[in-house]
């Protein structure tokens, strides 16, 4: 039985070549990221036809570098226009966390206190106290959503599309009353964030858009966010919505939208490059320390739990989200609008960012975004092979469409990773396996004893064009997806 160690200089062409080993004690420790940046563009290229979406854009970032950046399918069916690096989309909640962070600037400043009550603030809010029990409602409690606020500002515009302006928001808040005692229950609330926003422009006396474009966007040069939707690009650089899937499996085009007083929630545009130099920002002011538009320490206290409900499962920071999975501790935010879904999930500890944006709805983005964390975390350093086989040539998309769809294999570390399409994360469910013979592969078990063969078949040509498991047969599609 051969081993195979990680290819460090690995091209996909007829053959593979023994190399020298890494001079430098850091060339050995260098991440070697390519098999899984080319494992996530297989699984995003079929999840896109497989969950019918219209459009994706999906990067991630691993500290200041940019390492998986690629658009998917179409950002205007009518027009085939398809989704480019500089695509934009809605961002909705992700919008919040801008918001959070202005308001912690006002916050170093000595400007406002995050146990200051929202009324000492803003004196002339009218939302009515329902509970003569309850505490003060707070900066702090607005930012962690547990302040007892309704969900909405009382208009219908998520069905209808037409946003109130600050105005109308604030002559509506004197029919609306609190649904809870402040700092009781967690209740995610647009309506809290959207008073933050009158916050951020009562104290620093400017608008909350002009606001958030010199303080924030422009420093950290986030050129393509905008707390609104440009209405000039839409259906163009900005990809125009569409519906989640109806019963006969069609997605409808949504109207353009603008949040108007609700963008401080949920109003923002951007690019998934745009997002991912926002984690990539935050990746550097924590390592680094001193000020970057925020303090590191101010980051740092936004990212810790300020919130947890009795049960535990919901945890909350100062506007992020904050939450646990498999051993490993992720903020971030994650947005959906009629028409858009979006995610940004970071791994501070690792400086581990990705950042997903659809332009349909319906959607679990939530699985892409674990999936390919899943999948960027299993990377290894490069090294060097020590024999030589050519793992490419049974690399390929094969029928298993009597089931359930595709199977894909593709070279992994030295072996060969088998996994299948449509999948929930091919990172935690793909099979190993190891060479055993000429054209004959075994599977590598958890406790690393070897399972059944895996079997190849030529043409008279010499071309792989099936395999053999447990006694049935797979034939080959078609070449699996290169390495970028």
């Amino acid at each position: 039985m051969k081993l195979y160690l990680f290819l460090s200089c690995l091209v996909f062409t007829c053959f593979c070549f023994a190399q020298p080993a890494p001079s430098t004690q850091e060339s050995k420790d260098k991440i070697d990221y390519r098999e899984s940046q080319r494992m996530i563009n297989i699984w995003m290229d079929a999840q896109k036809d497989f969950d019918k979406l219209k459009g994706i854009s999906v990067t991630v970032i691993k500290d200041q570098q940019i390492i998986f950046n690629k658009g998917y399918g179409s950002s205007n069916i009518e027009t085939g226009g398809t989704t480019q690096l500089n695509t934009i989309y809605s961002i909705c909640s992700i919008s919040k966390l801008f918001t959070s962070v202005a308001i912690m600037q006002l916050w170093e400043q000595g400007k406002i206190r995050l146990d200051d009550s929202i009324t000492a603030v803003l004196p002339n809010l009218g939302l009515t106290q329902k509970f003569s029990e309850s505490g003060p409602i707070t900066i702090r409690s607005l930012l962690t959503h547990s302040a007892g606020f309704p969900r909405e500002s009382d208009f219908p515009y998520w069905t209808e599309f037409k946003f109130p302006d600050d105005q109308q928001i604030t002559q509506k808040l004197k029919t609306q009353e609190t649904l809870y005692p402040a700092s009781t229950y967690l209740q995610y609330s647009n309506l809290g964030m959207t008073i933050l926003g009158q916050v951020v422009a009562k104290i620093s006396g400017m608008s909350y858009e002009k606001y958030v474009e010199e303080n924030i966007l422009k420093p950290l040069r986030l050129a393509n966010t905008r707390p609104s939707m440009p209405k000039e690009l839409w259906g163009k650089q900005l990809a125009i919505g569409y519906s989640s899937l109806y019963r006969d499996g069609n997605r409808k085009p949504l109207p353009y939208f603008n949040a108007n007083g609700i963008a401080p929630a949920a109003g923002f545009s951007s690019t998934a490059e745009d997002l991912a130099l926002f984690a990539a920002w935050q990746f550097r002011l924590l390592k680094n320390g001193g000020k970057e538009i925020l303090k590191a320490s101010t980051l740092r206290e936004m990212q810790r739990v300020h919130w947890l409900d009795p049960d535990w499962k919901n945890s909350w920071g100062l506007g992020f989200v904050i939450y646990q999975l498999d051993g490993k501790t992720y903020t971030g935010h994650d947005g959906s609008c009629p028409g858009y879904q979006s995610v940004l999930q970071m791994d501070m500890k690792d400086k581990l960012g990705v950042v997903l944006m659809s332009n349909s709805q319906g959607n679990d983005m939530g699985i892409y975004t674990d999936g390919i964390f899943s999948i960027i975390q299993k990377a290894k350093p490069a090294m060097t092979v020590i024999d030589s086989l050519n793992l490419e040539q049974y690399a390929g998309y094969y029928d298993n469409y009597a089931w359930r769809g595709e199977i894909v294999i593709m070279p992994w570390q030295g072996k060969l990773a088998m996994f299948g399409l449509p999948n929930t994360d091919p990172g935690k469910n793909m099979s190993l396996f190891i060479p055993s013979g000429k054209d004959v592969f075994r599977r590598v078990r958890a406790d690393n004893t070897l399972g059944e063969e895996l079997r190849f078949e030529r043409d008279a040509a010499g071309t792989i064009i099936k395999y053999w498991r447990h006694s049935n047969k797979y034939d080959k599609i078609k070449k699996v997806l290169p390495l970028n």
